[in-house]
């Protein structure tokens, strides 16, 4: 089930035993927790950039299965919702990074080069945006746009899930001799620990406006995804692996490529 709709709770469909022993305050102890967070999230959902489809899984290029699927990239076309997700990263990022401490802000090719622009207008910091891979003629690029060596750099990308593709951009952004110490996502996963945990060994911390429990605890409150959504969405953050498996997934490839 999209959530093109606010969904009404079917009447006559048995739900999952789990669906019952859902509970407002355990989702939402899960969450963020912060109202930018909270609205982020609701917005997604209004927007239908948020999904729900437990009956028929999403298969993910990592391979994995799942009852959801989040398309930030739908979000530059609603100017409302776009204006004010931009106006919660701007000040999330003032707050947790100080934005007298970033130098440039860069756009990871292709889904974070529009919000790495919007957030460059907003903070009135300049903007730069890297290639998965150098082009393949002229200057051969991988970094456009003017970036000065020793420059600290904010990565910027639409979403994080375990994180693989922000190793290549951080990589191009460090041979460049820039300084790269944070990555901002609108939507981090938040059941991947090693999309923490990978940023960190390269001396990145990731910073995220919201995540799926966040998501959850909105599509909960505001109904817009039915009991069984809801039951197989927690499921599957509590144990996205098993939940994978048990519903057509195949283990995610190994490094370099893991995924988002």
């Amino acid at each position: 089930m999209a959530t093109k709709k606010k969904a009404k709770a079917p009447t006559t469909r048995p739900q999952p035993a789990s669906a019952n022993r859902l509970n407002g305050r355990a989702i939402s102890a899960r969450g963020s927790g912060t109202p930018e967070a909270r609205d982020t999230a609701r917005l997604l959902l209004k927007i239908e950039a948020i999904h729900c489809r437990p009956e028929n899984p999403y298969i993910f290029t990592s391979g994995r299965a799942s009852p959801v699927y989040i398309d930030c990239r739908k979000l530059i076309s609603y100017p409302e919702a776009r204006a004010k997700i931009m106006s919660h990263a701007l000040k999330m990022i003032g707050k947790q990074i100080g934005w007298s401490k970033i130098d440039a802000v860069a756009g990871g090719e292709t889904a974070g080069i529009p919000f790495a622009a919007f957030l460059a207008a907003l903070a009135k910091k300049p903007m730069i945006y890297v290639r998965k891979q150098p082009k393949g003629f002229g200057r051969m690029a991988q970094i456009e746009g003017d970036l000065k060596p020793g420059k600290r750099v904010l990565l910027v990308e639409d979403l994080a899930t375990d994180g693989g593709s922000k190793l290549v951009f951080i990589e191009a952004l460090k041979k460049a001799e820039a300084k790269v110490s944070d990555c901002f996502v609108i939507f981090h996963y938040g059941i991947f620990p090693q999309s923490v945990e990978m940023l960190a060994a390269a001396g990145v911390k990731l910073h995220a406006l919201a995540t799926w429990w966040d998501a959850l605890e909105a599509a909960q409150k505001h109904k817009y995804f039915d009991e069984r959504g809801l039951a197989e969405t927690h499921a599957f953050l509590e144990a996205p692996e098993q939940w994978s498996a048990n519903h057509g997934g195949r283990p995610p490839a190994p490094r370099p490529m893991l995924g988002r």
